[in-house]
């Protein structure tokens, strides 16, 4: 069948021709119609993961789908040939980027009724990681406040309606051309990154949602109020994801060693820092899906793709310069 892989780290994605999956007796055989592409994709195939998500070379990219069930494995027993599901396929099964793919069903879910299959597509991984970071992580309370990052890209347009549903006053970061889209979502204020400083115009925050990094994360520390939290999905991993993850000892060292800056920072400011690389959930993503169809959440599509263009949706990623996600099609 035909899919979408890369050779070497660094390497350009390409069209190849793989074997057809394997399907267990626990797995789900989709039919892939539509995928989300994620930061994700583009950073595995940069090799800035390679440490703490080790793959087998080559790689079909490939996170999020949506699509039609050929077949279920012999005890599979909530989907059936047919079904229109949706999922983020789990670490170490990755490979979207193809026109079939075998996904375990506990990371399966039926789609919302309420969208198109490009929709849903979109949703997974930026869902899931919205909600896990502040549901599960940030625990967030009806009026706290949360400053979440790039607001109008993939994970920020969904966390800052996840956050307002949660009763959450809401700050963003967003160019200003995109001020009145971040509005729209329920962003309460907009601070444009070209021509203001939110460490200069934020203060006594209890949450930060950072998908950038670097000096930015480190300058959202001091933004948050005595006990606040940054929650990082940029990296650097930290010493809990690195033990929950079952790395081996070296790599865990190394891991440690990498945020022990931002650690230090963190805790002689009396905030705390963690480190978020979500994890597949059927489960989860049927209380998304609830959320979806109720109105409470509109996934964000800003530019589809057919699927022989995967490589140019993932140069198009990188590019940015759009709202929500870029998804490719194989109608």
């Amino acid at each position: 069948m035909r899919a979408f892989v890369f050779d070497k780290y660094t390497g350009p994605l390409h069209e190849a021709h793989i074997p057809e999956p394997t399907v267990g007796d626990r797995d789900v055989l989709v039919r892939v119609v539509a995928a989300g592409l994620n930061q994700l994709d583009e950073k595995l195939r940069a090799g800035e993961f390679k440490q703490i998500l080790p793959y087998k070379l080559p790689l079909t990219l490939g996170h999020d789908l949506a699509g039609t069930v050929v077949q279920v494995g012999a005890h599979v027993r909530d989907f059936k040939p047919g079904d229109e599901v949706y999922g983020r396929v789990r670490d170490g099964r990755i490979g979207t980027f193809a026109e079939r793919i075998a996904v375990d069903e506990s990371d399966l879910a039926p789609q919302p009724k309420t969208t198109s299959t490009a929709e849903a597509a979109s949703l997974p991984l930026v869902a899931l990681t919205a909600w896990q970071a502040l549901v599960e992580r940030g625990n967030v309370q009806s009026g706290q406040k949360l400053l979440i990052h790039a607001g109008a890209g993939g994970l920020g347009s969904i966390a800052i309606q996840l956050a307002k549903h949660l009763g959450a006053h809401v700050a963003t970061t967003a160019s200003g051309s995109n001020a009145d889209f971040v509005r729209e979502l329920g962003a309460d204020i907009v601070i444009d990154y070209r021509t203001q400083d939110f460490e200069q115009e934020l203060s006594g925050y209890d949450l930060v949602l950072d998908s950038l990094g670097g000096e930015n994360l480190e300058r959202s520390l001091r933004i948050l109020k005595p006990g606040g939290k940054a929650i990082g999905v940029s990296g650097p991993p930290d010493p809990a994801f690195a033990r929950n993850a079952g790395l081996n000892p070296i790599v865990r060292v190394a891991v440690t060693a990498l945020s022990s800056k931002i650690r230090k920072q963190a805790k002689k400011l009396g905030v705390s820092y963690e480190f978020l690389l979500m994890r597949a959930s059927g489960e989860e993503l049927r209380e998304i899906t609830a959320l979806v169809d109720a109105g409470i959440i509109r996934p964000i599509v800003g530019k589809t793709f057919p699927f022989d263009q995967t490589p140019l949706a993932l140069t198009a990623l990188a590019r940015g310069g759009f709202h929500g996600k870029v998804v490719v099609t194989n109608p």
